[in-house]
């Protein structure tokens, strides 16, 4: 008699807990690369404060170097686009490239943590980043 009581507490309040926005609009897509900082096209990542597009992720990724061994790396999927009907991707702009602008929403974000700064709930899918210390850096999830 006990069980099917607890169990039915158990149950509900796994339902009431769930959060349904809790999940992230920007697609998770599996991937593990290296990029070398010695092409020409990742030239901008030798500096601090350089940036660079990488092919992957939903709609593209931007790698920021915050510091001598710290990178970062945020999808360019607009966490502001749930339906994902926005065919372009975040770009820095132009008076001020540590902000992403998204051109459909009209949405901002931070490219030094991927935070939202207006028009989204939601802050950047981050990627996970391993620098090697000579030229190469890795990007996963």
């Amino acid at each position: 008699m006990k069980a099917p009581i607890i169990f039915s507490l158990i149950f509900l309040s796994m339902l009431l807990g769930c959060d349904k926005n809790s999940t992230h609009p920007v697609p998770s897509i599996p991937f593990d690369f290296s990029i070398n900082l010695t092409l020409p096209s990742y030239s901008d990542l030798n500096g601090v404060s350089g940036w660079a597009y990488v092919n992957g992720g939903s709609r593209g990724i931007i790698v920021y170097r915050r510091g001598i061994d710290d990178f970062v790396a945020f999808d360019r999927h607009s966490p502001a686009d749930l339906i994902g009907d926005c065919p372009g991707a975040l770009f820095p702009d132009s008076d001020n490239y540590l902000q992403l602008n998204d051109t459909c929403y009209s949405a901002t974000f931070s490219l030094y943590d991927g935070s939202p700064i207006s028009g989204s709930e939601y802050g950047l899918r981050a990627y996970q980043t391993a620098w090697n210390g000579n030229q190469s850096l890795r990007i996963y999830n």
